[in-house]
């Protein structure tokens, strides 16, 4: 029997993941860090609600057999590229480094399509700088998920996400693979595949995401 930590519960794929893991009899135990609750009673879950730029804190408790980091923000939500960073960035590179620290085999993140340290584009450039300070921990099975769009049944609005899916269905015989929009189904399956079958990559792309769950 395994045990999770899930960090973004709360979000879109984070809580597809989550209703999985319940329904997965491999899985006895589900850690979930957050600042808010996901107010279910299963007996599966155990609820840390926590400062999550303070995740170093509770090192004691952040043991599991596989990490899911879930944890996302948007330039709508996050205006402030400060916070932005110490969301996108600080929050998924922070839980790597306790995931080393406590001999964690496994830890699966989703990033974005386009992360690049390099890139000149913010949002991009810390993903990218995420992807590579996660993969120098070092963690045994290491994986990097890089969705396009995300589309799901959010909570909130997202406009931009709104007009870009109309034309992604309108037009999306044009649109190569790689960029195609993604269901959040889609990307909590495949994590759950991962965390019990790995994958001969760690960086993982749209198309190879689907990939793994066709």
């Amino acid at each position: 029997m395994k045990s999770a930590i899930i960090l973004g519960a709360t979000g879109l794929t984070g809580s597809i993941l989550l209703e999985k893991l319940l329904t997965d009899a491999s899985f006895e135990k589900i850690k979930l860090f957050s600042r808010s609750s996901v107010e279910n009673n299963s007996p599966k879950i155990e609820e840390h609600l926590i400062d999550m730029f303070q995740l170093e804190a509770h090192s004691e408790a952040f043991k599991a057999d596989v990490v899911f980091c879930c944890i996302g923000t948007t330039k709508a939500k996050t205006p402030d590229k400060e916070i932005y960073k110490k969301i996108d960035y600080g929050i998924p590179v922070a839980a790597a480094k306790l995931a080393k620290q406590n001999g964690i085999e496994k830890f699966i993140v989703i990033s974005a399509l386009g992360a690049d340290e390099k890139s000149s584009i913010f949002y991009n450039k810390v993903k990218g700088e995420m992807e590579r300070d996660v993969l120098q921990q070092n963690i045994e099975n290491t994986y990097i998920l890089q969705p396009s769009l995300i589309v799901g049944d959010r909570n909130e609005s997202r406009l931009g996400e709104e007009i870009a899916t109309f034309f992604m269905k309108t037009i999306g015989f044009l649109i190569p693979k790689k960029y195609k929009m993604i269901k959040a189904e889609t990307i909590a399956k495949a994590m759950l595949v991962l965390a019990k079958d790995g994958y001969s990559e760690q960086i993982i792309t749209s198309e190879k995401i689907k990939g793994i769950v066709n």
